[in-house]
């Protein structure tokens, strides 16, 4: 049954990657995967029992993922309802491109540190396209916009999916992540931000300026802005003075803003009340996205139940010369295939009894997973979004910006091998 196990495991894996052209939602594939994998291994043997109490333990510790991921969308989904977004649109008013390249970049970095690189890429792209009226210096912004996306959230535990599964899986904390990888990151951009200011450069030939329409409900967005913002950024702090797992803070949060809610909108018509509420928020949150993270989780941690993935660490072991050049082909490996099942994969193999929380290979990963994605434009979230809102060519991204991001990812990635 092993071989079964690892064969679906690899063609599930191999139909992920090849969404688009077998034109199957990879949340199914991965959730047909996931049962597929645990029903051979309780299928392997004469202990049903302890396969399934061990199916019931993992179902604990993908669940505070999955919720932490829920709370976090409803509350990013309430505050895009609100027009809270576009605050950060009015505050940009300058006519260099250069300077512009700057700012947008350093406000995606910062903004995907605080919520994600998915979401932060769909604002700042948004954004883009109402500022930039040249189609050519708007898909060097967009590229910008995928690396400066995912280097914010490589240094965040909650900017990036495979941070946030890392930081609730007890692999790094948040102070040490935001300590050893906030350099990497910044290297991670700051090289690609200098190679593009070579390209893009003069002056927007019509100021593009944000319409500041009056807005009964302006002051409310703004209201629904900070307490969005404070409610994910307090949750690393609630997790540090609680010892409760990250989703109690985000469900507290998310619990906040919908009493919140409810009481500034409580004397409006059901319609326009309806669009503003959580309800609404939760019928619009990506849920295929927490589907694919629940199948390839499910599929992963059969894997681990099933001790293939102690196998397969002490083969790569042999292989490779040592942990730094493992961590550095994941994130390499990370640009063609998804992220999240390749960190699932080392949270597996690799246990807090070997590297203890805050191991420097813990770092390494939560590195190299989340910036090597910026390497193809189908290589991360943030990448597939700014591909579809922009109509971004494989091929141009890889001539014209992944030389840029590869020199990037290889600079934060020698910072860590030297520091």
């Amino acid at each position: 049954m092993e071989l079964a196990i690892i064969i679906t495991f690899c063609a599930g894996f191999a139909a992920i990657a090849l969404e688009h052209r077998i034109r199957v939602n990879k949340a199914a594939t991965a959730l047909l995967t996931g049962v597929l994998c645990w029903t051979f291994l309780v299928l392997d043997g004469d202990r049903p029992t302890e396969v399934t109490d061990a199916l019931t333990e993992h179902m604990g510790e993908i669940a505070s993922i999955l919720f932490f991921l829920l709370g976090a969308m409803t509350i990013v989904e309430l505050i895009d309802a609100h027009d809270g977004f576009d605050i950060i649109q009015r505050w940009i008013r300058t006519r260099d491109i250069r300077t512009l390249l700057w700012i947008v970049s350093w406000v995606a970095f910062v903004l995907s540190a605080v919520l994600d690189n998915l979401t932060t890429t769909i604002v700042m792209v948004s954004l883009v396209r109402k500022l930039i009226p040249s189609d050519r210096e708007k898909l060097f912004f967009a590229g910008m916009i995928v690396i400066a996306a995912n280097a914010g959230g490589a240094w965040s535990p909650i900017g990036d999916v495979t941070t946030t599964m890392l930081w609730v899986g007890g692999q790094i904390s948040t102070l040490g992540i935001i300590r050893n990888i906030l350099i990497p990151s910044i290297l991670n951009l700051l090289i690609p931000i200098l190679g593009l200011s070579l390209v893009v450069k003069g002056r927007l030939q019509q100021q593009q300026p944000v319409q500041e329409q009056e807005r009964s409900g302006s002051r409310d967005g703004l209201a629904v802005l900070i307490i969005g913002l404070c409610s994910l950024l307090m949750v690393p702090l609630f997790k540090q003075f609680t010892h409760l797992p990250p989703f109690m803070g985000i469900l507290l949060g998310l619990g906040s803003m919908w009493v919140v809610t409810e009481f500034i909108h409580h004397e409006k018509d059901e319609m326009d009340r309806d669009r503003l509420s959580v309800n609404f928020a939760l019928r619009k949150i990506d849920t295929p996205s927490i589907l694919f993270f629940l199948g390839i989780l499910l599929s992963v941690s059969a894997l681990e139940t099933g001790h293939l993935l102690q196998s397969l660490a002490a083969q790569l072991q042999e292989v490779l010369p040592g942990e730094d050049a493992l961590v550095f082909s994941i994130g390499i490996l990370s640009a063609i295939v998804d992220n999240v099942p390749i960190v699932a994969a080392v949270q597996g193999m690799y246990g807090l009894e070997r590297f203890a929380q805050d191991h420097h290979f813990w770092h390494f990963i939560a590195y190299a997973a989340g910036t090597g994605g910026s390497l193809l434009i189908i290589g991360s979230a943030a990448g597939v979004a700014a591909m579809g809102m922009m109509r971004i060519e494989f091929g141009w991204y890889l001539r014209k910006i992944a030389p840029w991001a590869l020199l990037g990812y290889v600079a934060g990635a020698l910072w860590f091998v030297l520091s």
